[in-house]
């Protein structure tokens, strides 16, 4: 029983189902931004199947390798048939936006090892497997974001990106010290999913970057040397 569950080919097909799963996540997460925005049904679709795929799409295009919902329509049908459901019962979901953070989190812990596995698998460098597991757990969102008109979650102060990046970091890791690549993937989904939850639950965020006095008052000299 335990040789059958890490069969890789059951294992393909676990990954695979949740990849699935995980779209659906981020497309919900899109379709509430076209909700706010009071569009039409095909407007949920756009920012459903952008906010699902575009990470993905955006690192297989990086890496020069074949799309791949282009191979395997799959994601991009679930992102579909999500935003229709959405288009009824976004004000439903948007009244549980704070169970709808948890399960975003569960997704971007699933692509950012799905993303940094591609880009190990392909041949690429660890330091272009980490960035292309941070691309595939955030590019969507910042497409639909900039697409939506709404605060960007890259510029927000909010730990997410980086809850992607520590995650593909810890894969990296653990495949160079060769533990296995199943515990890899896990502890990459642990790491991710982990530090974004904790951020969730506790409110944390990254310290961000204070102009100084003292440099403003020595830019503020320079523009005027008289002191006037």
């Amino acid at each position: 029983m335990q040789a059958s569950l890490v069969d890789p080919a059951n294992l393909f097909r676990l990954v695979h189902f949740f990849d699935i799963l995980a779209a659906v996540v981020f497309a919900v997460s899109g379709t509430l931004v076209a909700s706010r925005k009071g569009m039409d049904v095909m407007g949920f679709m756009w920012f459903a199947v952008i906010t699902g795929v575009g990470g993905g799409t955006v690192r297989d295009l990086i890496l020069n390798v074949p799309v791949f919902w282009v191979q395997n329509p799959a994601h991009v049908s679930a992102c579909l048939v999500t935003a229709v459901v959405m288009h009824f019962v976004a004000p439903l979901v948007e009244s549980r936006y704070k169970t709808h953070l948890w399960f975003d989190a569960f997704g971007l812990a699933l692509v950012t090892v799905a993303g940094t596995v591609k880009a190990s698998d392909v041949g690429a460098p660890a330091l272009v497997a980490i960035a292309m597991g941070a691309v595939t757990g955030s590019v969507g969102g910042i497409i639909r974001d900039t697409l939506g008109h709404v605060p960007s979650v890259l510029l927000g102060h909010e730990i997410y990106i980086t809850a992607s990046v520590l995650g593909a970091c810890t894969y990296v890791g653990f495949t160079g010290l060769d533990v296995g690549r199943l515990p890899a993937m896990v502890a990459g989904f642990l790491v991710t999913f982990g530090v974004r939850s904790l951020a969730i639950a506790f409110g944390w965020s990254v310290p961000v970057f204070r102009k100084s006095t003292k440099r403003e008052r020595w830019k503020s000299d320079r523009r005027d040397p008289a002191g006037k």
